[in-house]
């Protein structure tokens, strides 16, 4: 199928060295995109007019957890940091989800992400225990499918519990170390797909590299990793915790004891990294290493702000997450990167020293543009994924978001290409496109009805919280 996407009133391309495309049209064959230019329609070709639009690249969600879609709000870990909050909401709630509840979350998550201009999703899924009754695996990539994004599954679990899970029922008790990765296999041979326009991967990826997980087993896990050609993920240093954990357990800080078991290099990156000393981000970056960066999360929990441009000069592949909706309500790319926008200039103007000069106070100063935001969202995300998307460029797979701004949170803008993050919001979507295939059109998602959805959502969440035992 070939599609002529016309008359873009701006371009941003995802691209670090042209971040600004000066054409305004973009031809798409095969799933590709082959060319931009002034270009002329074809017979044989769909013409998209995205006339007064702005066009991005799909956003690449490289860190999220869909069955929390449930989870929103809950009152009991709202207001808590993150040990508390785990034990209080996602912790508390997992053993409660069956089947049913399940598939809803995961499609209320994605569906939120596609809304959103999102086309890459990266699942980090832990919701696992000893001899449960479905697939969730099987349950995220059915669902994905059905509405055309490119999937990548994190599987997560653990062998061992935190103290803060010492209570719970024996249903979410640990799995055995060879029931993990014999999955991992099983899921590698049925789902994975080992090239660069994958719509299907599988990534290994226990919940936590000091917790969840021996020494041994962590390193056998990277081993395993490593022979089937997959990629590796995990959460890391959220939280001075970590630092304190690591120091007291092994001896040294969370990023050497990842680097000492193999849990390092161009193939692993890690969700969060708030709390890193220097020495720390020069290892990550000299071995090419990525973050998923998970702002909004990361302010509700009040864990603080990751310092992405330290990250990203030290040779960090920077990438952006939603994170799970149960810590961050809003679990969608637009407000995740307006969130990113935002909070790394008030990072930099924390920590900055004011100083009087020329009869006026100086402080903060740069941080990331728009542009970088774009980039990290898109083609950061791609780079840490190994998929050659990303980027608004011939060759790249046309995964493309066009935003119709024509809500009056735009209107008086002198620049429309920063709107869908500078102003925040959700912005119309005239169009998205995965590899080439329009998944969404005039702001609707074929055969999602959203109240029927909304319905479920809330029928689900009575369920859960009576299995919870939460009194309402």
């Amino acid at each position: 199928m070939k599609i002529l996407i016309k008359n873009c009133q701006a371009i941003l391309t995802g691209d670090a060295q042209q971040p600004r495309s000066r054409t305004r049209d973009i031809r798409i064959e095969n799933g590709l995109i082959s060319e931009l230019g002034s270009l002329q329609a074809q017979a044989d070709e769909q013409v998209i007019d995205a006339r007064d639009c702005v066009v991005y690249p799909g956003w690449v969600n490289t860190h999220h957890h869909l069955f929390q879609s449930l989870l929103k709000g809950e009152p009991q870990g709202l207001n808590q940091s993150l040990g508390a909050w785990l034990a209080a909401t996602p912790y508390r709630f997992r053993g409660a989800f069956d089947e049913q509840t399940f598939r809803i979350a995961a499609r209320i998550g994605l569906v939120e992400l596609v809304r959103s201009g999102c086309t890459t999703i990266a699942d980090h899924h832990y919701l696992y225990w000893p001899e449960m009754p479905f697939d969730g695996a099987q349950i995220l990539f059915e669902e994905a499918q059905q509405l055309g994004v490119r999937f990548v599954l994190c599987r997560g679990g653990a062998t061992q519990s935190r103290g803060l899970e010492s209570d719970l029922p024996t249903a979410l008790r640990p799995e055995k170390f060879e029931t993990i990765m014999a999955d991992v296999e099983r899921l590698v041979t049925q789902y994975h797909q080992p090239n660069a326009f994958a719509t299907r991967q599988v990534v290994m990826a226990p919940t936590t590299t000091l917790h969840s997980t021996t020494p041994q087993e962590l390193r056998e896990s990277a081993r395993l990793a490593r022979k089937l050609g997959i990629r590796l993920h995990s959460h890391l240093s959220e939280t001075v915790d970590y630092l304190d954990a690591a120091k007291a357990k092994f001896g040294m800080t969370p990023l050497q004891f990842c680097a000492e078991h193999d849990w390092i290099g161009s193939d692993v990156w890690f969700a969060h990294l708030v709390k890193l000393l220097p020495e720390e981000i020069a290892l990550l970056g000299a071995a090419g290493s990525g973050i998923a960066h998970c702002p909004q999360s990361n302010a509700r929990l009040g864990s603080g702000i990751a310092d992405l441009v330290a990250l990203e000069q030290a040779g960090v592949k920077v990438s952006i997450g939603v994170d799970g909706a149960a810590s961050n309500e809003a679990a969608d790319m637009q407000s995740e990167t307006h969130a990113a926008w935002q909070l790394q200039r008030a990072r930099k103007g924390m920590l900055a020293q004011p100083r009087y000069a020329g009869g006026t106070f100086e402080g903060g100063g740069d941080a990331a543009s728009i542009e970088d935001v774009v980039r990290w969202g898109s083609h950061g995300g791609a780079q840490v994924l190994g998929l050659q998307t990303g980027v608004i460029a011939p060759g790249m797979a046309a995964d493309i978001a066009i935003y119709q701004l024509d809500d009056p949170r735009y209107f008086g803008l002198h620049d429309m290409a920063i709107g869908p993050i500078a102003c925040g919001g959700r912005a119309r979507i005239k169009a998205l496109l995965c590899h080439g295939k329009i998944i969404m059109q005039d702001d609707v998602i074929p055969g999602v009805d959203l109240s029927a959805l909304g319905r479920a959502a809330a029928d689900a969440v009575k369920i859960l919280q009576q299995r919870a035992g939460v009194t309402v």
